[in-house]
Order: C-alpha cells, then structure tokens, then sequence
C-alpha cells in the first residue's frame, strides 16, 4: 500500500526521509502557541493549514499524530508492530476558547485564526496511551493532523436571550463551555449564565485568571471552581474545610443553586454537561451498573428531561462513544 509516495512496509520502521514523507502526505495543521498549565496539562494553538472551518460553539474535531512520531519521555512505553509505525492515531476533542486576549477583551473562536484544545497528558494507562504523548511532545511549529470537518450536536441550539445557561463540566470537559460562554456573552446574553468546573487540585482548572476577567466585567457571568483533593477538600480540621465538591454533591446540597446566582429550574435554565462519565451519569452496555448517580439523574428527578426539543429543562451532554 502506498501513502502518497511513501510504500508502507509491514516488516520494518520508516526512516527519517519516510517520516519526512509521511508527514507531507497526512498533516494538514502546525501548532502556533502552546501554553502549558502544569506538566500533564495544556492548552495547545493549532491553526489548519487551510483556515479554521466554521463551527458552533460546543462541537469537536479529530487530533491526529503518526505513531512514527517521538513520545515524551517519562511517559509509558509501548511496544508496535513494524506495520503500525506507518499508520495515525487520531482522538476527538472539544474546541476550547482563551475567553480573552491579552487586553483581557473578550474573544469568542470566531475572534480567533487557530484552533484550541484543552488537553490532559495521560502517562499511563492499562493500554500504553498512544495520543497524548505524542501531542505533549509538540512545540509552536511542529505539524499534525486535524481533521477537516467539525463535527457533534452538543451545541446552544433552542437559547432564548433571557434563560439561563448551566455549564457542569469536569477537567479538561470544560473545554466546550468556555467556547459557548464566550459566544453567548459576545452576543449580549441576558439570562444568567453560570460556567461550574470540579477538578483534582486549584492548579488544574486551567482558565481561572480569564473566568474572573470576565466575572468582573459581565455581571450576569459566574464562574464556579470546585476541588476533590486540596487540603480544604481533606482535612475536616481546618478553618476553610469545604469537603469534597464534586458537581453531584455541590448540586445536592444546594451549594451549586446559591453560587450560581440563579434557581436552579427546568422552566428557565438549560444545562449542559461535560467531562468524566461517571459526573454526567452515563455507562457503556458492558459497564457495572452505576454506583451512585450522576448529574443527569439528579437533574431527572428534578423535572428536567434529556430529549425533547430544544428549550428550558433540556439536559444536553456530551459523549463520544
């Protein structure tokens, strides 16, 4: 089989003048800025060669790097087959925002020549990951793939301007909600709108600064972090103990209503739901039955729904299985 002008070869590696082929005939993108968080965690600038396609606010796109790329040290070692070096590995991703530019304006994508995602480097796993560090090995100037089309349905449709707009995400399933916050300040929301992210620790919730930016500049915008594993979180003896925050607990016990400035009420508020399944509630057919539930049953059984049309009381969350 040959890719472009590059045969592939199932019984050995590419060479450095293969890899140099193989990458002309598959990347079609470079990334133009990278600004790292911590060192599991980025937010990485990728500008498509042909321009950024249009998209809605909440959808994602396909990342892709050849296996034949260098993976970051310290990260899990992997064994592949000879054939395998010549193929990509591509994984889907939300489309993030930076939420202001250097002025601290408010930039919404459409603002924006490049793309941005969100994204946490898994070093290990039961699968040695194959994508992430690869991407973490990447620096402005360096090339990969994207793919051409923007795709999902996890968009704003059916927001009348004065409902109010729930965000529920966890780690880096924030990534779609500071795209969509954007947007709708941008358009002069006048509903309330409430971005809530839970993550490990204060140092992975990744646009803090740019949320309290906005905060101070829009007075219908709040932005809610919460943590699982700071001191605050563990220690029940200190003065600020808050216990653990997770989205389903702050929820329950009505913290989540408070901070957000607005009733919770399927009558006039949407929510949208990102991040780690077991927050949001879902299970795969081959999964154990769920130990507790998640947000979309808390929400159920509070009067909202998860299909219907789009208006106040819809639950929407995204999923990419």
């Amino acid at each position: 089989m040959n890719h472009g002008n590059t045969k592939v070869c199932s019984d050995r590696v590419p060479d450095e003048q293969e890899i140099s082929e193989l990458r002309a005939v598959h990347y079609n993108a470079a990334v133009v800025g990278r600004i790292d968080i911590h060192d599991d965690l980025a937010r990485f600038q990728i500008r498509p060669d042909r321009g950024v396609p249009r998209f809605a606010p909440g959808q994602y796109v396909a990342l892709g790097l050849g296996y034949w790329e260098r993976r970051l040290p310290g990260t899990q070692a992997e064994t592949l087959p000879a054939k395998k070096h010549w193929r990509m590995v591509r994984r889907a991703y939300s489309i993030s925002c930076p939420l202001v530019d250097a002025s601290e304006a408010l930039v919404t994508c459409d603002d924006i020549d490049f793309l941005e995602f969100y994204v946490t480097l898994i070093r290990t796993a039961e699968e040695p990951p194959a994508l992430t560090p690869r991407l973490f090995a990447l620096h402005p100037g360096d090339r990969l793939f994207v793919q051409p089309r923007v795709v999902g349905t996890y968009t704003l449709e059916g927001i009348a301007p004065h409902e109010n707009v729930l965000l529920l995400g966890t780690g880096t399933g924030e990534a779609p909600h500071n795209a969509m916050a954007a947007a709708l300040l941008k358009q002069g929301h006048q509903g309330r709108i409430a971005v809530a992210c839970c993550a490990r620790l204060a140092d992975d919730l990744g646009y803090t600064r740019a949320h309290d930016v906005l905060m101070n500049r829009y007075a219908n915008y709040r932005y809610l972090p919460y943590t699982t594993r700071e001191p605050r979180n563990l220690d029940s003896s200190r003065g600020d103990y808050v216990g653990n925050e997770r989205l389903q607990t702050v929820y329950r016990s009505g913290r989540l209503e408070s901070e957000a400035g607005f009733a919770i009420d399927p009558r006039t508020t949407h929510v949208f739901l990102c991040g780690n399944p077991l927050m949001i509630g879902l299970r795969r057919g081959s999964d154990p039955p769920l130990l507790e539930p998640g947000m979309l049953q808390l929400l159920l059984s509070d009067g909202f729904r998860e299909e219907g049309e789009a208006g106040p009381g819809l639950v929407r969350y995204e999923k990419y299985w």
